[in-house]
């Protein structure tokens, strides 16, 4: 029988039962629009994360304290102040441009009637350059104001907004962080809130303040460093001038394993790749289980039509038609259902990304799902086997039937 044929006579069978169509199409049509949803979605986070991450630079690398073969983090000697003046001294690390030891604290903001409770960062001036922040007004604190000890902050535009009611204008407002007043001197550019923080709520303050007034932390240590390269191709040099200084800092023998950890940009992006793909896969893996609902459900409603057309299938042998032609008439008519669910279905997981996208737009969240080429070819090639698959038994039953039984069946 010519193919055409074939497939006019599917798409007459189809239409002839269209309420019945639609609703085993719609599993189908659920199970794409979901995948492809959940794919957009999965896709849209991991370019958000990692445009995040990759802002900072990949020159950058992380010294954390701790020691990464007993997986622990909080061994060992923790990192200090002195720690990074070492690491700073151009003679003995000439590959390594920038350094800024890190502190942070939650901490109470309060203006008047308005109160936020926030994360502050308390670091050295080269802090802003190594995270590239921007300032929408006023500056940075300065070294000067470091080394006095200044109470003076930078805050992010949310903070701003939250503590005086704008985001313009509030360069000189006072501010208290835990009843005491510090004097605002700059606020950052906002660049939005992702999954895993919110950049534009953060404050900043020199890291001699901080410690003076605010840091839990015994005197002179700190969480963590950030070290900047001289460029991406200094990393490796720079990371091995910092291990040698460490070392020698925390005077570590020759069979002393390090008590700190090195990370780079490149290391961070890997990391956040991976479990954004493994978050994408398990949710698609779910949304994958509607398909299979929709497969049930195209092999139920198969069956039904091979029970409905036992006269026609029996005409049709006795003129003539081989198994195969059954076979491959009924096959063809299951794969038909699952693709024109399919190519719905793109259209619903296109929509669901784009709802989401708006939705994550209007709450401050830079999240725009893609839809990828590869996830609507595999959603559609998926869903067409799918067919198949749940379409086999019913096709094999219609084409085991025999001629004689068939034409008496009532």
């Amino acid at each position: 029988m010519p193919f055409i044929r074939v497939i006019k006579e599917a798409l007459g069978s189809i239409l002839a039962n269209k309420t019945r169509s639609f609703l085993t199409v719609l599993g189908i049509v659920i199970g794409v629009g979901a995948v492809i949803g959940m794919l957009s979605i999965g896709a849209g986070a991991q370019s958000s994360i990692l445009g995040q991450i990759e802002s900072i630079g990949t020159n950058v690398v992380y010294i954390m304290p701790g020691n990464q073969n007993r997986n622990d983090l909080s061994a060992g000697k923790p990192l200090t102040i002195s720690d990074s003046e070492a690491l700073a001294n151009r003679n003995r690390a000439p590959h390594i441009l920038r350094i800024a030891p890190v502190l942070m604290d939650q901490v109470n903001f309060s203006l008047a009637d308005s109160t936020v409770n926030t994360q502050i960062i308390g670091s050295y001036p080269e802090y802003a350059t190594i995270s590239a922040i921007e300032l929408e007004e006023g500056n940075f604190f300065s070294t000067s104001e470091m080394e006095s000890r200044a109470a003076v902050i930078v805050i992010g535009p949310e903070l701003a907004e939250r503590l005086t009611g704008r985001t313009s204008g509030v360069v000189g407002t006072m501010v208290r962080i835990n009843d005491f007043p510090y004097r605002v001197v700059g606020v950052t550019k906002g660049k939005g809130s992702t999954q895993f923080n919110n950049p534009d709520i953060l404050a900043y303050m020199p890291i001699t303040t901080m410690q003076l007034r605010v840091s839990r932390q015994s005197a002179g240590n700190v969480q963590f460093i950030i070290m900047q390269a001289q460029d991406a191709q200094s990393i490796q040099a720079a990371m091995d001038e910092a291990k040698l200084i460490l070392r020698e800092s925390h005077r570590l023998n020759t069979r002393q394993e390090d008590d700190f950890l090195l990370t780079n940009q490149e290391e961070i992006v890997g990391i956040a790749n991976s479990v954004t793909n493994i978050l994408t896969i398990f949710l698609a893996g779910i949304a994958g289980i509607s398909l299979l609902v929709g497969g049930i459900g195209i092999m139920n409603i198969m069956l039904v039509t091979v029970t409905e057309r036992t006269r026609e299938i029996g005409l049709r042998k006795a003129l003539g038609a081989r198994k195969a032609d059954i076979m491959f008439q009924f096959l063809t008519e299951s794969a038909l259902l699952s693709l024109i669910g399919g190519i719905i279905g793109i259209g619903l997981g296109w929509g669901l990304g784009m709802i989401v996208g708006i939705i994550a737009s209007r709450s401050g969240t830079p999240l725009s799902p893609v839809v990828q080429p590869q996830a609507v070819l595999l959603s559609t090639l998926f869903s067409t086997l799918v067919g198949l698959f749940f379409g086999w038994y019913p096709a094999k039953r219609a084409a085991e039937l025999e001629p004689v039984e068939a034409l008496r069946y009532e």
